[in-house]
């Protein structure tokens, strides 16, 4: 595990109000980053759930998206199957729904290592593939823009959408650009041989395998292609599932990604316990693998090992300093939280060359 020089927490759901009165804030978590000449601007998730508490039912929040509004739907819990904290199965269908509903928000900061969130822009689900909320953003400047990728979640499933702005003021929607189920879309920050790339986590309803990490290709951000599998696991940190974390970075060294995993075996039971890695991949191939697996973060703090989902380090928003690395991330699916770590630390170490791997070029 490479050492943190430095560790905070930035953002708890108490600090934060409801968008609405009969809400209240469970989450706020996985944050988008990215650095402004007046210092950084975070893109938050904010998970809500329903305030009201009633005896043998459970409430399914949605979003009325003509209103802009939250509606609860209630069930009888005997009609229903706990997942985890986060999921319910429907006895009668079989469908899951989720126990909590997010927006996003954006929060600025001319201090990247700690925040003040008086002053919050709200962003609320808008289109049909948005019904249950809108979660996990990641922050990618391109050519003076900036593009994000967020998950849009309705009763079709899980997908990936983008949206762009220059300001964080007002934002272009430009709609679904990966289909259910799809998550942890990260995008390059350039044109790598005339084409953008972006890395994404295709999942479907037959394990034939455990979710991989894939690499894609686009003229233009909107239309993608040449799908192809990048990473999977690659010990037991992250024999459960891995995805992308952070838009990749340019270092001397290759791309580097940080990534995601959980350690959850088969047959185990609850969720597991997320960390994450890195990986590096070859700046002009990005489908050559230089060194993948090693994990650089596990939860250690109590922010991180206690809350709505004990356990969890999730990476999301990455911004480089002076010769080190500030990473943002969702701390037990409940707290914003950053880490910083020497950026000479992540290219120096890391698998031998022997475990490096490589798909074929699009």
């Amino acid at each position: 595990m490479i050492p943190r020089l430095f560790s905070s927490c930035l953002l708890t759901p108490a600090q934060l109000t409801p968008s609405q009165p009969d809400m209240v804030v469970v989450g706020a978590f996985n944050p988008g980053a990215v650095a402004t000449a007046d210092g950084v601007v975070l893109l938050i998730r904010v998970a809500e759930a329903p305030h009201q508490i009633r005896p043998g039912l459970v409430g399914r929040p949605r979003w009325n998206l003509a209103a802009g509004t939250i509606v609860i739907d209630w069930l009888p819990e005997q009609e229903l199957i706990v997942i985890d904290a986060r999921v319910v199965k429907i006895r009668k269908t079989g469908l899951l729904r989720l126990t909590s509903t997010s927006h996003l928000r954006v929060v600025r900061s001319t201090d990247p290592r700690q925040l003040d969130p008086s002053h919050q822009t709200i962003l609320r689900p808008t289109l049909g593939c948005e019904m249950y909320g809108i979660e996990d953003p990641r922050i990618t400047p391109i050519d003076g823009r900036c593009y994000i990728t967020y998950v849009a979640v309705s009763p079709h499933g899980a997908a990936t959408a983008l949206a762009s702005t220059l300001d964080f003021c007002s934002f272009q929607f430009h709609g679904l650009i990966f289909c259910p189920e799809n998550k942890d879309v990260v995008l390059f920050p350039e044109r790598i041989g005339g084409s953008y790339f972006a890395l994404h986590r295709p999942t479907t309803a037959h394990d034939f395998c455990r979710p991989e990490i894939w690499l894609a290709s686009s003229p233009d951000l909107l239309h993608w292609g040449k799908h192809q599998p990048l990473l999977g696991s690659t010990a037991s940190w992250d024999r459960g599932r891995i995805g992308a974390g952070t838009p990749p970075i340019r270092t001397d060294g290759g791309w580097l990604v940080v990534y995601h995993g959980n350690d959850r075996g088969e047959g185990e039971a609850g969720i597991g316990s997320y960390g994450a890695g890195k990986l590096l991949l070859d700046l002009d191939q990005p489908w050559q693998i230089l060194s993948s697996g090693e994990q650089i973060l596990a939860p250690e703090l109590a922010y991180e090992c206690e809350g709505f989902v004990p356990n969890v380090v999730f990476p999301t928003g990455i911004i480089q300093q002076e010769g080190s690395l500030l990473i943002y991330a969702g701390a037990a699916d409940s707290s914003t939280c950053v880490v910083e770590l020497e950026l000479a630390d992540l290219l120096l170490s890391g698998s031998s060359p022997a475990s490096a791997q490589s798909v074929p070029g699009p």
